[in-house]
């Protein structure tokens, strides 16, 4: 029996903290690297292919979107293993157990993907801003200082918390595709996938490049080596992977269904040059400020979480395969090399932009050339997970042979992609 001397308030005891609570609370600590790849999974380059898709094509690229989710959860659970097990980033791996040659054949690929995801992204944010009659200068200027500002303060999970905030304006496309009223035309479009079209396997080839890209492999493995995460930490960053893989489908379904609702059943041959032109075709439904706000929110939100997520992942790329220090958690003074790097990408992607490069055009385009570096891509993913991982930290069983298959059949389909387009 506890004694309470006269003028001292008692003591109750420490509340216990529920388990399952427990756990969803530490849940909720460790999302992160995966909501945040994710999120920038649906860039602005992903908005305008899904928004072309639905155009073109109505609801027949709908079920493809969905069978996508568990490819990106694979694909995505590969680094997260090889990041908590081996605490190297992507690039640094291929270069320690394949060499300095083939490391910087994957930073090679990451920068073409790279390169051309930066350019999309500040187009991207330039077209929101002349939504509401702002001039792409002061857009593009804004978000340039203010990502680099960001990146040089030294703190991962300072960035990690910004791009989630400004990530999830992504979830305002939903309501505009609820908005947009697809009706019993949506089952029957999802039953209409005419693949021996070639304009049709195309848009489904970036399509496939809109989702699996080089850069989230290399973000995402050295974003859990600077989150500290532990091989404990394993289940909760499953767990983080695979929200993060349903809800940019989601996304990207909700853009399709919009744009197919909208765009896809008033005009029988759409044309899409510019971001106003999508916002504007979906004024019908959306109606003027509904269409702006809604479709602007998403694309800005889309656009400046990517830039950072793209311009983090060059600049991990080349600090890991060239073997210099290459950290967000580190001051300038300690990684001089990589914040340089870093700052660079955001000034050329800005200046390029400024420059008047048309968008939609070149956004397609990107994402095919995507498909086709999966073969490299998951080739090293799949070969590092086999040689740089213990065998009781590697895939097994059934799993295992699931995610070969799977690999296996995009690396076929992004092989057939560049036969097709270039023999």
């Amino acid at each position: 029996m506890a004694i309470t001397l006269v003028g001292e308030r008692p003591v109750n005891p420490p509340k216990t903290i529920n388990p399952n609570l427990k756990k969803i609370l530490l849940l909720l600590s460790l999302l992160g690297p995966g909501l945040v790849v994710m999120l920038a999974d649906t860039d602005a380059g992903s908005i305008i292919t899904a928004a072309q898709s639905g155009a073109a094509w109505g609801y027949s690229l709908v079920l493809p979107q969905v069978l996508l989710i568990p490819i990106l959860y694979f694909v995505q659970e590969i680094t997260v293993r090889l990041g908590i097990y081996t605490r190297k980033g992507h690039g640094e791996l291929i270069r320690e157990h394949f060499g300095a040659a083939w490391a910087a054949v994957s930073v090679g690929t990451l920068f073409l993907a790279s390169g051309g995801a930066l350019i999309t992204e500040f187009a991207g944010i330039a077209g929101t801003g002349s939504l509401f009659g702002v001039p792409p200068v002061l857009t593009v200027g804004a978000a340039t200082l203010l990502m680099v500002g960001l990146g040089l303060t030294g703190s991962y999970r300072r960035l990690e918390v910004v791009a989630i905030s400004f990530g999830l304006f992504e979830l305002a496309f939903i309501p505009a595709a609820l908005l947009a009223r697809p009706g019993a035309s949506f089952f029957t479009g999802l039953a209409s996938i005419p693949v021996g079209h070639p304009g049709f396997l195309f848009m489904l080839a970036a399509n496939v490049g809109a989702v699996i890209m080089p850069w989230m492999i290399f973000y995402q493995q050295r974003a859990v080596v600077d989150r500290g995460l532990t091989p404990q930490d394993l289940r909760p960053a499953r767990v983080d992977t695979a929200i993060g893989s349903v809800v940019t489908q989601l996304v990207m379904i909700a853009v399709l269904v919009a744009t197919a609702a909208t765009i896809g059943r008033h005009q029988t041959a759409p044309s899409l040059d510019s971001i106003q032109q999508i916002a504007g075709a979906l004024q019908p439904v959306l109606g003027a400020t509904g269409a702006r706000v809604l479709f602007g929110l998403g694309m800005a939100g889309a656009s400046f979480v990517a830039a950072l997520v793209v311009s983090v992942a060059g600049a991990w790329g080349v600090g890991e395969a060239a073997g210099i220090p290459h950290s967000l958690n580190l001051k300038f003074r300690e990684a001089p090399v990589f914040y340089l790097i870093y700052t660079f990408t955001h000034v050329a992607g800005a200046v390029l932009v400024l420059s008047g490069i048309s968008l939609v055009r070149l956004t397609v385009d990107i994402e095919v050339m995507n498909a086709m570096l999966l073969p490299v891509v998951l080739g090293f993913l799949l070969a590092l997970e086999a040689r740089a991982l213990a065998p009781s930290c590697r895939m097994c069983g059934g799993y295992r042979l699931t995610v070969w298959t799977v690999s296996g059949l995009i690396m076929t389909f992004g092989l057939y992609t560049a036969v097709k387009l270039f023999v």
